[in-house]
């Protein structure tokens, strides 16, 4: 090597978080572009609490769990704009982004619906520019903001996120590589543990009762006296401070061990044939998330809950086996409410219910069944039902009590509710 050359940099693997900013109020923003710039907010169920908010409503100072009645007259002297929860929509913009963040490398760790861990390999700049790109695909083809923080390890990659989020001067990117070891010490010194990825309330409590009330002195402490303290997720995050990745997420492809459907009402329900629809409803839904990742299930629970507010509560509730395992919406429907409905209390007036799924497998590995079993044309039907509601929009086609058009009295009140436009024909966004 002649004495002007210069060492190639450094190829790195790096994890880069990519975080969708206020990710509720973004997706609202994608088919009502009125709403940029505007205090958003997203509501519960019900219509109830203020569930997500803009980074508009934040400097409105409005809180986390604000109830809306409280709220509405104020905001509607500041211009809030509040909106039902869609959770058709976020789940599909969610489905979309992590698409699209798989063009960009094999290694995609699915954190949340609005969070996700890709494996990045490079130089700095090579890394830096790989996510900037992300950055621009994400907000040219699918509509909303990301940031991206980029680290050797998971927790100083939410870290980063937190970064790229706050500080405008990074442009939505931030990694770790860019800073000196004593430059990192100021950071993390300047991070309160309240902000660090998995310690919680209970952890920041403990901690600050021993003396430690930032990510500098965590990661400086003992992690196997920190183990022996707390616990082994603790010493892994003050590994991971070090720079050890050693906090896994778990493969991307690895099917949910458990799928659950579950609402409030938006008026009680307190009879067995109300229920019995609630039931028919929730297990179709349910049974539809299992075929959409191609799997089956051999148990299922079911509840029906009355409010805490009114005691004496009471909870129906019930499990039980499927043999074989399955997915069809008639076999867990039946299921459902042979669980709930008889235990049913007289008069008592029901306010959430739900159907959970589990024992769950590849729908391809289950036993096949007996030679002289009665062939069931199940699967036929759950295979048109997913055609039509694919093609028509989901709730176009259901068994039963499901396939009803009009929504039931109890049907969870959102009527704020933005276009499902993306899920839904009959709400296709109209472009001027």
């Amino acid at each position: 090597m002649g004495r002007g050359d210069q060492m190639p940099a450094p190829s790195l693997t790096r994890f880069a978080l990519v975080d969708v900013n206020s990710c509720f109020a973004a997706c609202e923003r994608i088919f009502d572009p009125s709403l940029e710039g505007r205090p958003v907010v997203v509501l519960s169920n019900n219509d109830g609490c203020v569930v997500a908010r803009s980074a508009e409503a934040k400097a409105l100072g409005i809180p986390m769990g604000e109830p809306w009645f409280r709220l509405q007259a104020w905001a509607d002297k500041h211009g809030v704009v509040a909106r039902s929860s869609n959770y058709e929509l976020y789940g599909d913009i969610s489905g979309r982004i992590m698409a699209m963040l798989r063009r960009f490398s094999d290694q995609v760790e699915v954190y949340s619906i609005d969070e996700a861990f890709v494996r990045l390999s490079g130089t700095v700049g090579e890394l830096v520019s790989t996510a900037r790109e992300i950055r621009r695909r994400i907000r040219h083809d699918i509509g909303v903001p990301v940031s991206v923080g980029i680290a050797p390890t998971r927790t100083l990659a939410k870290l980063a996120s937190h970064g790229a989020k706050s500080s405008r001067t990074l442009a939505g990117v931030a990694c770790t590589d860019w800073y000196t070891p004593d430059q990192m010490n100021r950071i993390l010194d300047s991070t309160p543990v309240s902000e660090l990825w998995g310690v919680g309330r209970r952890g920041v409590k403990r901690l600050s009762g021993i003396g430690i009330e930032t990510a500098l002195q965590l990661r400086d402490s003992d992690p196997q006296n920190m183990r022996s303290r707390f616990n082994v997720n603790m010493a892994h995050t003050i590994l991971e401070l070090r720079g050890t990745p050693c906090i896994e997420i778990g493969d991307h492809d690895a099917i949910r061990q458990q799928v659950l459907f579950s609402r409030s009402f938006s008026t009680p329900v307190s009879t067995p044939t109300e229920m019995g629809q609630v039931l028919s409803i929730y297990a179709q839904n349910a049974s539809r998330r299992l075929r959409a990742q191609g799997s089956i299930a051999g148990s299922v629970y079911a509840w029906a809950q009355t409010a805490w507010a009114t005691p004496p509560m009471h909870t129906a509730a019930a499990a039980c086996e499927i043999v074989p395992r399955t997915a069809d919406p008639a076999l867990i429907t039946r299921a459902a409410t042979g669980l709930v409905l008889p235990r049913m209390l007289e008069g008592r007036r029901y306010v959430r219910a739900g159907v959970s799924l589990s024992d769950i497998a590849q729908a391809d590995d289950q036993v096949p069944l007996d030679l002289f079993d009665a062939d069931t044309p199940a699967s036929r039907v759950c295979g048109l039902m997913d055609r039509v509601n694919d093609r028509l929009g989901r709730g176009a086609i259901g068994l039963g009590l499901a396939g009803l058009q009009t929504p039931p009295d109890w049907q969870m009140k959102r009527e704020m509710l933005s276009l499902r436009a993306t899920t839904h024909w009959d709400e296709l966004a109209i472009a001027r």
